[in-house]
């Protein structure tokens, strides 16, 4: 091993020669060099190989450097790393990326196509590898012949892989678009081209063309077809290869809400078949106006073919995203809005308007300020999804908005209606309302009620915000109560413990025996879970004027016997760390 090390370290003295002749360092730094290179290379010679020792090896070596003399041998012994540790562990992608990066940083094209091959008979299964490598043929080498050749031997590993297809056709229509402009060029120039060969099939882009055809039979659903067609729209030349997509998408998906909804969009594309008269701002509201009529149109065509929920959402979504476009236009913006909420209530007329978009409608109600329209949106909401948690509290929400004085009689109507389970939701809301608008004897009528109304899960949450009311409404006396009276029942969440600990702690006469009873009933409940609960209650013992350090090692005792697990281990190095003064 040795011998080799000591080879490899002779072969650098002509770069580290170079590197002082040049001045770049110093006789010094060079033997400071050459023994940080022998340790190094030391670990990379030993039987138990190291991934790490590698990855810092590449990363010491320097190649920054301008010189050709150093460059290159350099670059030589990063790739000869790269290619060493690459071989040792072949599975590790990133390390094969980073190789990647390298080679492109240096411009070191023929070493890629190198690490591209092997990299891709390891990693077959990857089709964003292939796609990579495919990508650098055709832009950084300018070889459409060898991206053909990676995409083909691609889909052979991965037929029915919508991406590379994707990729496939992308390409094709890109090396179309370099020859057509190539020939143009020629022609401008009056050259001869008899040498050059243009094929005919290749400059329409029917090379794209059997591609498509072929993914088509392979590949199922709308999106691929959506995508594809995106891909051609950015060529020129396509527009028969658009033609044929489009009428495949109709032919396979007439009934799909996604293929409805593109061809209603793509009339926003199409100019406006009449000219109108008057100024050029007036004449590009016009025809604005018309383009999104016919987008309507077909819309309104679509949700009569296909009364779907899935397709009055694609309606709804569009008139939305036309809604919040910005436009100097007000008659513009009034017929957007106009036409949103008429599609809204059209939407719900046949009973197929999502739960998810009454909450839009109503956002778009009380942002145009149509407050009335808005409760019996909200009201409606309720009736179609009386079940729904999350319908009542947008009814509860526009009411309180509102001011209305039906929000008590509305929150009754909502515990009626709403399973116990997944009412705290609603239960906060009401006792938060009720906080800004009742009497403090009604609202703590209402955090007892909530208390028997919910789940014993969900209570926990009640007991916290009835316990934080208590004390900012009514005292630390009554809070004492309202916590002893709290505890009779369980669950508990240490929130709540710790938020009575608190408020003791708050009090100018804060007493250690009141702590040491929160403390004691909070690890009844999580000492068996929670090692920062103990070392809290041994600070407050050593730290609290009434506090008994000589509790603290039977406090200790009792956490080593309750904890679980790993919290032993993390209890007894916080605890160290405490008695050492670093905590």
């Amino acid at each position: 091993m040795a011998e080799r090390v000591e080879q490899r370290l002779e072969d650098r003295v002509p770069e580290l020669e170079q590197l002082e002749r040049v001045g770049l360092f110093t006789r010094r730094e060079i033997r400071a060099v050459l023994r940080k290179a022998s340790a190094l290379e030391y670990k990379i010679q030993r039987r138990a190989l190291r991934k790490e020792d590698f990855i810092k090896y590449i990363q010491r070596v320097g190649y920054s450097f301008k010189k050709d003399e150093i460059e290159n041998s350099i670059l030589h012994r990063v790739h000869c790393l790269f290619n060493r540790a690459t071989g040792k562990w072949k599975e590790d992608l990133q390390l094969w990326l980073s190789h990647v990066a390298f080679c492109k940083q240096w411009n070191a094209k023929h070493q890629l196509s190198k690490v591209f091959s092997t990299m891709l008979a390891i990693h077959p299964n990857k089709p964003a590898l292939w796609i990579m490598a495919a990508k650098w043929e055709m832009e950084t080498r300018l070889s459409s012949e060898s991206a053909r050749h990676l995409f083909l031997r691609a889909l052979r590993f991965h037929p029915e892989c919508p991406k590379l297809y994707q990729e496939y056709f992308r390409m094709e229509l890109m090396h179309a678009e370099k020859q057509r402009k190539e020939k143009k060029e020629f022609e401008k120039a009056k050259m001869d081209l008899g040498e050059f060969n243009y094929s005919e099939d290749i400059l329409s882009g029917e090379m794209a063309r059997i591609i498509y055809r072929d993914a088509a039979h392979k590949i199922k659903g709308l999106e691929f077809h959506l995508a594809v067609l995106s891909i051609a729209k950015l060529f020129d030349f396509t527009q028969d290869l658009q033609k044929e997509i489009l009428e495949s998408l109709q032919a396979k998906y007439a009934n799909d809400p996604l293929t409805w909804d593109y061809m209603a969009r793509r009339e926003l594309e199409l100019g406006s078949p009449e000219s109108t008269e008057g100024t050029t701002k007036q004449r590009k509201i016009a025809e604005m106006t018309q383009r999104e009529e016919r987008c309507c149109a077909v819309f309104e065509e679509a949700v009569r073919a296909v009364s779907s929920e899935d397709m009055w959402k694609c309606y709804i979504a569009f008139c939305l995203e036309r809604c919040n476009r910005k436009t100097n236009s007000e008659e513009l913006k009034q017929k957007r809005l106009e036409r949103t909420l008429s599609v809204f209530s059209k939407a719900h007329e046949s009973s197929l308007l999502p739960e998810a978009l009454y909450k839009q409608w109503l956002q778009l109600l009380l942002e145009s300020s149509l407050f009335e329209q808005a409760a019996e949106v909200a009201e409606a909401a309720t009736k179609r999804f009386s079940q729904s948690v999350e319908a009542w509290q947008m009814r509860l929400q526009v009411l309180i908005q509102l001011k209305s004085d039906d929000v008590s009689q509305c929150f009754e109507e909502a515990i009626k209606h709403v399973k116990a389970q997944g009412t705290v939701a609603l239960w906060t809301l009401w006792v938060e309302w009720s906080e800004s608008t009742s009497s403090k004897e009604e609202t703590e009528a209402l955090y007892q009620r909530s208390l028997h109304a919910t789940t014993p899960a969900e209570s926990v949450t009640m007991k916290e915000k009835y316990l934080d009311w208590t004390y900012r409404n009514k005292g630390y006396k009554k809070v004492r109560r309202v916590f002893t009276s709290l505890c009779e029942n369980r669950p508990f969440s240490l929130d709540f413990f710790r938020k009575m600990i608190q408020i003791e702690k708050e009090q100018e006469s804060c007493k250690m025996f009141h702590l040491r009873e929160y403390y004691e009933r909070a690890l009844r409940e999580f000492g068996s879970t929670n090692s920062d609960l103990w070392l809290d209650y041994i600070k407050e013992e050593l730290n609290h004027p009434q506090g008994k350090p000589e509790n603290c090692g039977s406090i200790h005792w009792r956490a080593m016997k309750m904890l679980q697990g790993d919290l032993v281990e993390d209890f007894v190095s916080k605890y160290t760390l405490l008695q050492t003064g670093h905590l």
